[in-house]
Protein backbone atom coordinates (compact mmCIF):
# COMPACT_ATOMS: atom_id res chain seq x y z
CA UNK A 1 0.00 0.00 0.00
CA UNK A 2 2.86 2.52 0.72
CA UNK A 3 4.42 1.82 -1.99
CA UNK A 4 1.27 2.19 -4.09
CA UNK A 5 1.05 5.53 -2.37
CA UNK A 6 4.40 6.57 -3.23
CA UNK A 7 4.53 5.59 -6.57
CA UNK A 8 1.05 7.77 -7.02
CA UNK A 9 2.62 10.87 -5.24
CA UNK A 10 5.72 10.68 -7.73
CA UNK A 11 3.35 10.46 -10.95
CA UNK A 12 0.91 13.82 -9.24
CA UNK A 13 4.68 15.86 -8.70
CA UNK A 14 5.35 14.72 -11.77
CA UNK A 15 2.07 16.12 -13.37
CA UNK A 16 2.41 19.15 -11.92
CA UNK A 17 5.99 20.13 -12.78
CA UNK A 18 5.12 18.74 -16.62
CA UNK A 19 1.65 20.77 -16.11
CA UNK A 20 3.65 23.74 -15.66
CA UNK A 21 6.71 23.68 -18.09
CA UNK A 22 4.16 22.71 -20.83
CA UNK A 23 1.48 25.53 -19.88
CA UNK A 24 3.78 28.00 -17.81
CA UNK A 25 3.44 30.29 -15.11
CA UNK A 26 3.29 33.96 -15.42
CA UNK A 27 7.26 34.65 -14.67
CA UNK A 28 9.37 37.84 -14.81
CA UNK A 29 13.39 38.09 -15.25
CA UNK A 30 15.18 38.91 -11.72
CA UNK A 31 15.65 42.45 -12.81
CA UNK A 32 12.13 43.20 -11.59
CA UNK A 33 11.69 42.56 -8.59
CA UNK A 34 10.68 44.40 -5.10
CA UNK A 35 12.55 47.24 -4.30
CA UNK A 36 13.33 48.32 -7.69
CA UNK A 37 13.66 51.50 -9.35
CA UNK A 38 11.73 52.47 -12.67
CA UNK A 39 12.96 55.58 -14.59
CA UNK A 40 11.23 58.16 -14.60
CA UNK A 41 8.75 60.36 -17.33
CA UNK A 42 9.16 57.44 -20.10
CA UNK A 43 8.01 54.33 -21.56
CA UNK A 44 9.25 51.58 -19.57
CA UNK A 45 9.52 47.87 -20.47
CA UNK A 46 7.87 44.85 -18.50
CA UNK A 47 8.22 41.38 -20.39
CA UNK A 48 8.50 37.64 -19.16
CA UNK A 49 7.02 34.39 -20.29
CA UNK A 50 3.60 32.88 -18.78
CA UNK A 51 1.12 30.37 -20.86
CA UNK A 52 1.87 30.12 -24.78
CA UNK A 53 -1.37 32.63 -26.10
CA UNK A 54 -2.10 33.82 -22.61
CA UNK A 55 -2.93 37.57 -21.61
CA UNK A 56 -0.66 39.08 -19.22
CA UNK A 57 -2.06 42.53 -17.22
CA UNK A 58 0.04 44.62 -15.34
CA UNK A 59 -1.47 47.27 -13.54
CA UNK A 60 0.50 50.30 -12.12
CA UNK A 61 -0.26 51.58 -8.25
CA UNK A 62 0.97 55.37 -9.31
CA UNK A 63 -2.13 55.97 -12.23
CA UNK A 64 -4.38 52.95 -11.57
CA UNK A 65 -4.12 52.13 -15.31
CA UNK A 66 -3.79 48.33 -16.58
CA UNK A 67 -1.22 47.31 -19.55
CA UNK A 68 -2.09 44.12 -21.82
CA UNK A 69 -0.51 41.63 -23.55
CA UNK A 70 -0.66 38.71 -25.34
CA UNK A 71 2.43 35.90 -25.36
CA UNK A 72 3.02 34.07 -28.43
CA UNK A 73 3.42 30.35 -29.03
CA UNK A 74 6.90 30.60 -26.93
CA UNK A 75 4.89 31.98 -24.17
CA UNK A 76 7.00 34.86 -24.04
CA UNK A 77 5.21 38.46 -23.77
CA UNK A 78 6.57 42.23 -23.62
CA UNK A 79 4.36 45.76 -22.70
CA UNK A 80 5.63 49.10 -21.83
CA UNK A 81 3.92 51.04 -18.73
CA UNK A 82 3.89 54.67 -18.79
CA UNK A 83 6.23 56.59 -15.71
CA UNK A 84 5.35 59.68 -13.94
CA UNK A 85 7.97 61.98 -12.14
CA UNK A 86 10.54 60.09 -9.56
CA UNK A 87 8.59 59.20 -6.73
CA UNK A 88 7.02 56.08 -5.04
CA UNK A 89 7.09 53.80 -2.95
CA UNK A 90 4.22 52.35 -5.13
CA UNK A 91 3.21 48.51 -6.34
CA UNK A 92 3.65 47.06 -9.74
CA UNK A 93 0.93 43.62 -10.15
CA UNK A 94 1.16 41.39 -12.90
CA UNK A 95 -1.58 38.55 -13.68
CA UNK A 96 -2.01 35.76 -15.74
CA UNK A 97 -2.53 32.17 -15.96
CA UNK A 98 -4.75 32.89 -12.49
CA UNK A 99 -1.66 33.98 -10.79
CA UNK A 100 -0.67 37.00 -9.70
CA UNK A 101 2.73 38.52 -8.60
CA UNK A 102 2.35 42.34 -7.08
CA UNK A 103 5.91 44.06 -6.85
CA UNK A 104 6.32 46.19 -3.76
CA UNK A 105 8.35 49.00 -2.39
CA UNK A 106 8.71 50.11 -6.15
CA UNK A 107 10.20 53.50 -6.28
CA UNK A 108 10.20 55.92 -9.76
CA UNK A 109 13.18 57.98 -10.55
CA UNK A 110 17.04 57.47 -12.11
CA UNK A 111 18.66 54.34 -13.18
CA UNK A 112 22.41 53.48 -14.14
CA UNK A 113 24.10 50.07 -15.08
CA UNK A 114 27.53 50.23 -13.73
CA UNK A 115 29.85 48.03 -15.72
CA UNK A 116 33.50 46.87 -15.54
CA UNK A 117 36.44 45.13 -14.35
CA UNK A 118 38.09 45.10 -10.30
CA UNK A 119 37.52 48.91 -9.87
CA UNK A 120 33.92 48.98 -10.53
CA UNK A 121 33.51 45.55 -8.50
CA UNK A 122 35.57 46.92 -5.34
CA UNK A 123 32.94 46.55 -2.95
CA UNK A 124 32.14 49.57 -0.18
CA UNK A 125 33.95 47.75 2.13
CA UNK A 126 37.39 47.26 0.32
CA UNK A 127 39.07 44.34 -0.89
CA UNK A 128 40.99 41.88 1.63
CA UNK A 129 43.80 44.39 2.94
CA UNK A 130 43.15 47.08 0.30
CA UNK A 131 41.32 49.69 1.71
CA UNK A 132 38.55 52.12 0.18
CA UNK A 133 39.09 55.82 2.37
CA UNK A 134 36.43 56.53 4.77
CA UNK A 135 34.65 53.34 3.99
CA UNK A 136 33.40 52.57 7.57
CA UNK A 137 31.63 55.58 8.23
CA UNK A 138 30.37 55.54 4.93
CA UNK A 139 28.67 52.07 5.40
CA UNK A 140 27.67 53.06 9.01
CA UNK A 141 25.73 56.41 7.66
CA UNK A 142 24.90 54.79 4.50
CA UNK A 143 20.72 53.99 5.15
CA UNK A 144 18.60 55.74 2.48
CA UNK A 145 15.19 54.26 1.11
CA UNK A 146 15.67 56.52 -2.08
CA UNK A 147 18.82 54.75 -3.15
CA UNK A 148 18.46 50.71 -4.24
CA UNK A 149 21.03 48.39 -5.27
CA UNK A 150 21.59 45.25 -7.55
CA UNK A 151 24.63 43.51 -8.54
CA UNK A 152 24.29 40.85 -11.00
CA UNK A 153 25.56 37.12 -9.69
CA UNK A 154 28.74 36.42 -12.06
CA UNK A 155 28.16 34.03 -14.92
CA UNK A 156 29.47 33.31 -18.24
CA UNK A 157 27.41 31.73 -21.35
CA UNK A 158 28.44 31.29 -25.37
CA UNK A 159 24.32 31.94 -25.94
CA UNK A 160 22.59 35.08 -24.82
CA UNK A 161 20.45 34.33 -21.96
CA UNK A 162 17.01 35.53 -20.78
CA UNK A 163 18.34 35.94 -16.94
CA UNK A 164 20.40 35.90 -14.23
CA UNK A 165 20.44 35.69 -10.56
CA UNK A 166 20.25 39.02 -8.23
CA UNK A 167 17.61 40.96 -6.62
CA UNK A 168 16.91 44.73 -5.81
CA UNK A 169 18.15 45.18 -2.27
CA UNK A 170 18.16 48.53 -0.01
CA UNK A 171 20.61 50.97 0.64
CA UNK A 172 21.31 49.64 4.15
CA UNK A 173 24.84 49.34 5.52
CA UNK A 174 24.91 45.19 4.94
CA UNK A 175 24.11 45.73 1.67
CA UNK A 176 26.02 48.76 1.08
CA UNK A 177 29.00 47.43 2.37
CA UNK A 178 29.52 44.71 -0.79
CA UNK A 179 27.87 46.61 -3.19
CA UNK A 180 30.71 48.31 -5.90
CA UNK A 181 32.32 51.49 -4.03
CA UNK A 182 32.35 53.20 -7.73
CA UNK A 183 28.59 52.80 -8.39
CA UNK A 184 27.17 53.64 -4.95
CA UNK A 185 29.61 56.98 -4.57
CA UNK A 186 28.38 58.00 -8.06
CA UNK A 187 24.39 57.23 -7.04
CA UNK A 188 24.71 59.06 -3.68
CA UNK A 189 25.82 62.19 -5.34
CA UNK A 190 23.32 62.33 -7.79
CA UNK A 191 20.80 61.34 -5.20
CA UNK A 192 21.53 64.36 -3.00
CA UNK A 193 21.89 66.64 -6.30
CA UNK A 194 19.11 65.86 -7.94
CA UNK A 195 16.80 65.12 -4.81
CA UNK A 196 15.42 62.11 -6.95
CA UNK A 197 15.59 58.10 -6.12
CA UNK A 198 18.56 56.22 -7.61
CA UNK A 199 18.58 52.53 -9.05
CA UNK A 200 22.05 50.79 -9.38
CA UNK A 201 22.68 48.01 -11.45
CA UNK A 202 26.08 46.40 -11.10
CA UNK A 203 27.14 43.74 -13.59
CA UNK A 204 31.15 43.84 -13.40
CA UNK A 205 33.78 40.72 -13.30
CA UNK A 206 37.67 41.84 -11.90
CA UNK A 207 40.11 41.08 -13.87
CA UNK A 208 37.88 41.24 -17.33
CA UNK A 209 38.99 42.09 -20.86
CA UNK A 210 36.41 44.59 -22.80
CA UNK A 211 35.66 41.79 -25.31
CA UNK A 212 33.47 39.38 -23.29
CA UNK A 213 31.25 42.60 -22.31
CA UNK A 214 30.04 42.88 -25.95
CA UNK A 215 27.40 41.15 -27.95
CA UNK A 216 28.03 39.08 -31.28
CA UNK A 217 26.68 41.73 -33.06
CA UNK A 218 28.88 44.34 -31.79
CA UNK A 219 32.13 42.41 -33.66
CA UNK A 220 30.64 42.98 -36.81
CA UNK A 221 33.35 45.74 -38.09
CA UNK A 222 36.11 44.27 -35.64
CA UNK A 223 37.53 41.42 -37.95
CA UNK A 224 40.93 41.18 -35.44
CA UNK A 225 38.28 39.48 -32.69
CA UNK A 226 38.09 35.88 -33.19
CA UNK A 227 34.79 35.26 -31.92
CA UNK A 228 34.45 31.57 -30.06
CA UNK A 229 32.85 27.94 -31.46
CA UNK A 230 29.25 28.50 -29.64
CA UNK A 231 29.53 24.48 -29.44
CA UNK A 232 32.51 24.29 -27.54
CA UNK A 233 32.81 22.41 -24.23
CA UNK A 234 34.45 22.61 -21.16
CA UNK A 235 35.36 25.25 -18.98
CA UNK A 236 34.42 28.62 -20.43
CA UNK A 237 36.88 31.57 -19.86
CA UNK A 238 35.24 34.44 -18.64
CA UNK A 239 37.73 36.34 -21.05
CA UNK A 240 35.94 35.26 -24.19
CA UNK A 241 34.44 37.27 -26.67
CA UNK A 242 30.48 38.18 -25.72
CA UNK A 243 30.07 35.29 -23.09
CA UNK A 244 29.49 38.21 -20.16
CA UNK A 245 27.25 40.29 -22.41
CA UNK A 246 25.49 37.21 -22.82
CA UNK A 247 25.23 36.05 -19.59
CA UNK A 248 25.53 39.26 -17.20
CA UNK A 249 24.00 41.86 -19.20
CA UNK A 250 21.51 40.84 -22.47
CA UNK A 251 18.82 39.52 -19.48
CA UNK A 252 18.27 43.26 -18.48
CA UNK A 253 18.85 44.35 -22.27
CA UNK A 254 15.78 46.56 -22.46
CA UNK A 255 15.07 48.06 -18.97
CA UNK A 256 14.32 51.22 -18.37
CA UNK A 257 17.78 53.09 -17.68
CA UNK A 258 18.88 56.62 -17.89
CA UNK A 259 22.85 55.54 -18.85
CA UNK A 260 25.63 53.82 -18.00
CA UNK A 261 28.68 54.10 -16.28
CA UNK A 262 32.13 52.16 -17.09
CA UNK A 263 35.48 51.19 -14.88
CA UNK A 264 37.58 49.03 -16.88
CA UNK A 265 40.79 48.75 -19.50
CA UNK A 266 43.35 47.53 -16.93
CA UNK A 267 43.54 43.73 -18.80
CA UNK A 268 43.67 45.62 -22.28
CA UNK A 269 46.49 48.25 -21.83
CA UNK A 270 48.91 46.18 -23.90
CA UNK A 271 46.45 47.01 -27.47
CA UNK A 272 45.69 50.90 -26.78
CA UNK A 273 44.81 50.65 -30.44
CA UNK A 274 42.86 48.24 -30.49
CA UNK A 275 40.89 49.49 -27.34
CA UNK A 276 40.42 52.90 -28.89
CA UNK A 277 38.10 51.01 -31.47
CA UNK A 278 36.49 48.54 -28.81
CA UNK A 279 35.55 51.26 -26.54
CA UNK A 280 33.01 53.15 -28.55
CA UNK A 281 31.98 50.13 -30.20
CA UNK A 282 30.80 48.50 -27.37
CA UNK A 283 28.99 51.74 -26.11
CA UNK A 284 27.17 52.31 -29.70
CA UNK A 285 26.44 47.99 -29.58
CA UNK A 286 24.93 48.55 -25.99
CA UNK A 287 22.84 51.58 -27.02
CA UNK A 288 21.90 49.29 -30.19
CA UNK A 289 20.24 46.47 -28.46
CA UNK A 290 18.76 48.18 -25.59
CA UNK A 291 16.91 50.34 -28.13
CA UNK A 292 16.22 53.50 -25.85
CA UNK A 293 18.38 55.97 -27.82
CA UNK A 294 22.11 57.15 -27.35
CA UNK A 295 22.20 57.34 -23.76
CA UNK A 296 24.55 58.80 -21.98
CA UNK A 297 28.07 56.37 -21.33
CA UNK A 298 30.89 58.22 -18.68
CA UNK A 299 33.62 55.56 -17.85
CA UNK A 300 36.86 56.02 -15.60
CA UNK A 301 40.23 56.18 -17.20
CA UNK A 302 42.82 54.03 -15.32
CA UNK A 303 44.31 55.18 -12.43
CA UNK A 304 48.18 54.93 -13.06
CA UNK A 305 50.24 51.80 -11.31
CA UNK A 306 53.54 50.81 -11.54
CA UNK A 307 53.07 47.09 -14.23
CA UNK A 308 56.27 46.35 -13.98
CA UNK A 309 58.68 45.93 -17.17
CA UNK A 310 56.14 43.60 -19.14
CA UNK A 311 53.94 44.68 -21.49
CA UNK A 312 53.38 48.83 -22.91
CA UNK A 313 53.29 51.79 -20.14
CA UNK A 314 49.75 51.70 -19.38
CA UNK A 315 49.87 55.81 -20.76
CA UNK A 316 49.21 54.64 -24.07
CA UNK A 317 45.88 52.91 -22.78
CA UNK A 318 44.94 56.32 -20.92
CA UNK A 319 45.44 57.54 -24.33
CA UNK A 320 43.20 55.57 -26.19
CA UNK A 321 40.86 56.59 -23.35
CA UNK A 322 41.27 60.01 -24.02
CA UNK A 323 40.79 59.77 -27.79
CA UNK A 324 37.65 57.47 -27.54
CA UNK A 325 36.08 60.13 -25.35
CA UNK A 326 35.67 62.53 -28.16
CA UNK A 327 34.69 59.60 -31.08
CA UNK A 328 30.95 59.54 -30.59
CA UNK A 329 28.89 61.81 -28.92
CA UNK A 330 27.43 61.42 -24.85
CA UNK A 331 29.82 60.22 -23.78
CA UNK A 332 32.46 61.34 -20.87
CA UNK A 333 35.78 60.66 -19.35
CA UNK A 334 36.27 60.90 -15.88
CA UNK A 335 40.24 61.35 -14.99
CA UNK A 336 42.28 59.85 -11.71
CA UNK A 337 45.84 60.71 -12.51
CA UNK A 338 46.12 62.34 -8.63
CA UNK A 339 44.93 58.93 -7.09
CA UNK A 340 47.36 56.42 -8.76
CA UNK A 341 48.75 53.89 -6.70
CA UNK A 342 52.48 52.49 -7.59
CA UNK A 343 51.83 49.26 -5.97
CA UNK A 344 48.24 48.98 -6.06
CA UNK A 345 46.06 48.33 -9.20
CA UNK A 346 43.23 49.09 -6.56
CA UNK A 347 43.07 53.20 -5.80
CA UNK A 348 41.76 53.47 -2.56
CA UNK A 349 40.32 56.51 -2.82
CA UNK A 350 37.02 55.53 -4.86
CA UNK A 351 35.04 58.56 -4.32
CA UNK A 352 37.42 61.09 -6.31
CA UNK A 353 35.94 58.48 -10.08
CA UNK A 354 32.95 58.12 -9.22
CA UNK A 355 32.14 61.73 -7.88
CA UNK A 356 34.01 62.52 -11.12
CA UNK A 357 31.69 60.49 -12.73
CA UNK A 358 28.59 62.24 -11.25
CA UNK A 359 30.05 65.54 -12.22
CA UNK A 360 29.66 64.69 -15.99
CA UNK A 361 26.18 63.26 -15.68
CA UNK A 362 24.90 66.16 -13.72
CA UNK A 363 25.94 68.53 -16.66
CA UNK A 364 25.82 66.70 -19.44
CA UNK A 365 22.65 64.43 -18.92
CA UNK A 366 20.71 66.82 -16.41
CA UNK A 367 22.13 70.02 -17.15
CA UNK A 368 22.89 71.15 -13.72
CA UNK A 369 25.30 74.34 -13.86
CA UNK A 370 27.68 76.48 -11.97
CA UNK A 371 30.66 73.96 -11.32
CA UNK A 372 32.80 71.54 -13.35
CA UNK A 373 32.68 68.43 -14.88
CA UNK A 374 35.90 67.94 -16.17
CA UNK A 375 39.62 68.16 -16.39
CA UNK A 376 41.79 70.38 -18.52
CA UNK A 377 42.34 68.97 -21.76
CA UNK A 378 44.93 70.62 -24.25
CA UNK A 379 43.76 72.60 -26.41
CA UNK A 380 46.74 74.23 -28.32
CA UNK A 381 50.56 74.33 -28.34
CA UNK A 382 52.53 77.43 -29.62
CA UNK A 383 56.27 77.00 -30.11
CA UNK A 384 58.68 80.46 -29.79
CA UNK A 385 62.29 79.76 -29.49
CA UNK A 386 62.90 77.41 -26.47
CA UNK A 387 59.54 78.20 -25.40
CA UNK A 388 56.63 76.08 -25.28
CA UNK A 389 53.24 77.18 -24.90
CA UNK A 390 50.22 74.92 -24.16
CA UNK A 391 46.00 76.17 -23.41
CA UNK A 392 43.63 74.16 -22.01
CA UNK A 393 39.85 73.64 -22.65
CA UNK A 394 37.65 73.29 -19.08
CA UNK A 395 40.37 75.68 -17.41
CA UNK A 396 37.97 79.04 -17.97
CA UNK A 397 38.69 79.79 -13.96
CA UNK A 398 42.19 78.73 -14.48
CA UNK A 399 45.46 76.38 -13.68
CA UNK A 400 46.76 74.76 -10.24
CA UNK A 401 49.28 72.70 -8.82
CA UNK A 402 47.84 73.13 -5.36
CA UNK A 403 51.72 74.76 -4.71
CA UNK A 404 53.55 72.16 -5.80
CA UNK A 405 56.15 72.36 -8.75
CA UNK A 406 55.13 70.63 -11.84
CA UNK A 407 56.60 67.90 -12.42
CA UNK A 408 55.60 65.86 -14.70
CA UNK A 409 56.04 67.75 -18.21
CA UNK A 410 58.58 66.14 -20.77
CA UNK A 411 60.01 68.36 -24.17
CA UNK A 412 61.41 66.63 -26.86
CA UNK A 413 63.22 67.85 -30.09
CA UNK A 414 63.69 66.20 -33.74
CA UNK A 415 65.55 63.57 -32.04
CA UNK A 416 63.19 61.91 -29.98
CA UNK A 417 64.54 62.56 -27.01
CA UNK A 418 62.48 63.40 -23.83
CA UNK A 419 64.23 65.73 -21.37
CA UNK A 420 62.50 67.01 -18.14
CA UNK A 421 60.72 70.42 -18.43
CA UNK A 422 60.07 73.55 -16.36
CA UNK A 423 56.96 74.37 -16.11
CA UNK A 424 55.23 77.02 -14.97
CA UNK A 425 51.06 78.13 -14.63
CA UNK A 426 50.35 81.20 -16.34
CA UNK A 427 47.40 83.19 -17.20
CA UNK A 428 45.48 81.28 -19.63
CA UNK A 429 47.74 77.79 -19.76
CA UNK A 430 51.09 76.51 -18.99
CA UNK A 431 54.56 77.35 -20.47
CA UNK A 432 57.49 75.17 -20.41
CA UNK A 433 61.78 75.27 -21.20
CA UNK A 434 64.10 72.91 -21.00
CA UNK A 435 68.12 73.91 -21.49
CA UNK A 436 68.26 70.63 -23.38
CA UNK A 437 66.17 71.24 -25.73
CA UNK A 438 67.04 73.81 -28.44
CA UNK A 439 64.45 73.73 -30.71
CA UNK A 440 61.32 71.94 -29.28
CA UNK A 441 59.01 69.79 -31.45
CA UNK A 442 56.97 67.24 -28.91
CA UNK A 443 55.69 67.48 -25.33
CA UNK A 444 54.25 64.81 -23.14
CA UNK A 445 52.62 65.40 -19.74
CA UNK A 446 52.68 62.61 -16.96
CA UNK A 447 52.84 60.07 -20.15
CA UNK A 448 54.57 57.26 -17.50
CA UNK A 449 53.07 53.41 -15.99
CA UNK A 450 53.04 55.37 -12.58
CA UNK A 451 53.10 58.79 -11.98
CA UNK A 452 51.34 61.41 -9.98
CA UNK A 453 49.72 63.89 -11.81
CA UNK A 454 49.95 67.61 -10.78
CA UNK A 455 47.98 69.83 -13.06
CA UNK A 456 44.58 70.66 -12.25
CA UNK A 457 42.02 72.42 -13.25
CA UNK A 458 40.76 75.12 -10.32
CA UNK A 459 38.24 73.32 -9.11
CA UNK A 460 40.26 70.35 -8.57
CA UNK A 461 39.79 67.63 -11.27
CA UNK A 462 43.05 66.43 -12.76
CA UNK A 463 44.41 67.34 -16.30
CA UNK A 464 45.06 63.49 -18.22
CA UNK A 465 48.43 62.12 -19.48
CA UNK A 466 49.15 63.36 -22.97
CA UNK A 467 51.24 63.72 -25.89
CA UNK A 468 51.29 66.01 -28.86
CA UNK A 469 53.62 63.41 -30.61
CA UNK A 470 52.43 60.32 -32.25
CA UNK A 471 56.16 58.47 -31.87
CA UNK A 472 55.79 54.32 -31.66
Amino acid sequence: MKQSFSLLMTVLIVFVISSATLYGEVRLPAIFSDNMVLQQKTEVAVWGTSAKNATVKVTTSWNGKSYSAHAGNEGKWKLKVSTPSAGGPYEVTVSGDGKTLKFKNVMIGEVWVCSGQSNMEMPVKGYMSQPNLGSNEDIATSSNPAIRLFTVKKASNLQPQNDFIGTWKNCEPENVSVFSATAYYFGLMLNRALNVPVGLINTSWGGTRIEPWMSEEGFNKFDFVKLPDKNQTGDLSPQTPTVLFNAMVNPMVGFGIKGAIWYQGESNRNEPDKYAQLLPGMIENWRSVWGVGEFPFYYVQIAPFDYGSTGLNSAYLREAQLKASTTIPNIGMATTMDIGEKNCIHPADKKAGSYRLAYLALANTYGKTGFASAGPVLKEMKISGQLVKLTFNNADNGLTSYGKELSCFEIAGANKRFYPAEASIISGGVTLFCPSVAEPVAVRYAFKDFIVGDLFNTEGIPASSFRTDDWE
